[in-house]
């Protein structure tokens, strides 16, 4: 059978926004989730602050955890010294079945996503787990410092990041162009965020679990 990738997230200081701007935020999420997922159906927010999502092709899931990452943290209010921030776990396994929606599906990949999610702590930002529980020791290892990493993150930094996974075929001068800055500006920008140590193990694992 085919192995997916299920992502079970929420949001965190979701509460530290005003009502229009949670609403806002949930709309826009939900927006962005589709366009990460193959059938619309396949992405849903849900109790305001929680989302889940399937995605087919799970050489792209740490990536596309990676843009929502930088989305809540640039949808921050700037003002506020509580920054949005997510807690994301994948589950990477079969499906047994799809209902209406994600929400209504299940399978092994769902209760990998599930059950980790349950267990992740709240400073956990990223868990992958897989039915091979020694493959899973080297994954935390590895997420536990991009972890650190991404807890550095300015929102400039952030946003970044944000439209470099965002561009077809993006480079710096077109991301320069998008956030109005220089490209050496966005050059310095990815440097700060240790951006080419996380992508060396986002592509390890990624080509890891594409194996499985």
């Amino acid at each position: 059978m085919k192995t997916y990738a299920v992502v079970t997230g929420d949001i965190k200081n979701f509460t530290t926004l005003d009502n229009h701007k949670r609403e806002k935020l949930v709309i826009e999420t939900e927006q962005l989730l589709r366009t990460m997922v193959g059938d619309e159906n396949d992405a849903r927010m849900f109790r305001g602050d929680s989302y889940q999502f399937i995605v087919d092709d799970i050489a792209t899931v740490l990536r596309k955890c990676i843009q929502l990452i930088c989305w809540f943290k640039i949808n921050s209010d700037r003002e506020s010294t509580e920054q949005l921030g997510t807690r994301l776990s994948i589950g990477i396994g079969e499906i047994a079945y799809k209902g209406n929606s994600v929400l209504d599906s299940d399978g092994q990949a769902f209760h990998l996503s599930g059950r980790s999610f349950d267990e992740m702590d709240k400073n956990e930002i990223i868990r992958l787990t897989t039915s091979d529980e020694k493959k899973n020791s080297a994954y935390e290892i590895i997420l536990m410092y991009i972890n650190l990493i991404i807890k550095q993150w300015t929102i400039s930094q952030a946003e970044t990041i944000y439209y470099l996974l965002n561009t077809v075929d993006g480079t710096q001068a077109k991301i320069a162009g998008k956030l109005n800055v220089s490209q050496p500006a966005v050059a310095n920008s990815l440097r700060f965020a240790r951006w080419k140590e996380v992508e060396k193990g986002i592509n390890f694992i990624s080509s890891e679990i594409e194996k499985l």
